[in-house]
């Protein structure tokens, strides 16, 4: 059996080419998602997606990425502003919203017995995207490798003192909103193929294992990025071969790799 086979099908070559543009973007921004403690903002924004998809529906959008993503932007913005101007917990505000959000998409897409038509964004499917699909993917990355280039060190600043940020003219509003308006394309222009269940795994767990074993930010970056490609393409080679979802198989061998880096962490004092 020649191990490249799957590679004679356009559907698994587009997937291919999918993995090697999501894969990296996923390991990036998911060190700066780590490095903000806004694990649990990405899961809401991917929950956000059901929401986004009943807008759609009951204002007659045809495209449902379209509504996705404008609720998604809205969402991510109020979540930002509320969080800045209430007492409570980050972590009890965005549950809420969370909470809230999901409920309400349930709600719309299940009346009449009708969820069954959109059951497939639970889990995504990565060998259905088109060329054009993979453009779309493509330009997000350059606007994600864009603002981590300018932004990355400000964002870092930010998350460990906005006092020193704002000494360092740092506009940290601004800042955070542009991280979450990016964060909330990211989430849903990859949701359609990745999931809704596991893409916040996707995002967290190539950053959490490259935490695991890192001594400083170069090493954080290289193994988030490395971590996530490596699941990436052999999750999507083993679902070929077993005929397993593609998503939920990279999520499980970036879960082995977060343990294995624990474990390899914890007993390297690192």
């Amino acid at each position: 059996m020649n191990f490249f086979s799957w590679l004679q099908y356009d559907f698994m070559k587009y997937a291919f080419l999918a993995i090697l543009i999501i894969t990296p973007l996923f390991g990036l921004m998911g060190t700066m998602i780590v490095n903000r403690k806004m694990a649990f903002f990405s899961d809401a924004l991917g929950h956000s997606a059901l929401t986004g998809i009943a807008v759609g529906v009951v204002l007659g959008v045809n495209n449902t990425s379209i509504s996705m993503v404008v609720f998604a932007i809205v969402f991510a913005l109020l979540l930002n502003l509320i969080s800045s101007k209430v007492s409570s917990s980050t972590d009890t505000v965005i549950s809420v919203f969370s909470s809230c959000s999901i409920a309400l998409g349930l709600a719309i897409l299940s009346q009449g017995g009708n969820f069954s038509k959109y059951s497939g964004i639970l889990v995504g499917d990565i060998l259905s995207i088109t060329p054009r699909e993979i453009w779309y993917l493509f330009v997000i990355l350059l606007a994600a490798l864009a603002f981590w280039f300018l932004g990355f060190n400000k964002l870092l600043a930010v998350s460990l003192n906005r006092t020193l940020a704002r000494s360092l003219h740092i506009s940290a509003g601004w800042l955070e909103n542009l991280f979450a308006v990016l964060t909330a394309l990211i989430v849903m222009v990859s949701i359609k193929w990745i999931g809704i269940l596991i893409i916040n795994a996707l995002l967290i767990l190539p950053a959490a294992a490259a935490k695991n074993i890192s001594e400083n930010m170069r090493e954080y970056h290289f193994f988030s990025i490395l971590f996530s490609v490596f699941s990436g393409v052999l999750g999507l080679v083993i679902s070929y071969y077993t005929n397993v979802a593609t998503g939920p198989t990279i999520a499980i061998l970036a879960s082995v790799i977060y343990f294995a880096t624990y474990w390899w962490g914890s007993h390297n004092n690192i």
